[in-house]
């Protein structure tokens, strides 16, 4: 379980390096907080139930920031 979470710093990285390449500061440096948390936590050797429940909690933060971004900050159909 230790290798999913290096694997998942990995493509994080992969994107914090893309969103940089395509100026997209904010994202990438979302991701790049992302990659290094999947990285360290990658380095801990915990059990599997305890990376169970880091993942839990992480798609759980997840889905509410972005349920909150999506409803109260993204302006629909305003595009640059």
């Amino acid at each position: 379980m230790d290798r999913v979470f290096r694997m998942l710093a990995f493509w994080t990285g992969i994107f914090s390096v893309f969103f940089y390449i395509g100026d997209m500061n904010a994202m990438a440096f979302l991701f790049l907080a992302q990659t290094i948390f999947f990285l360290g936590v990658g380095f801990l050797k915990l059990s599997e139930r305890m990376y169970m429940y880091l993942f839990a909690a992480y798609c759980t933060v997840f889905f509410i920031g972005f349920t909150f971004y999506s409803n109260f900050i993204l302006v629909p159909g305003f595009g640059h």
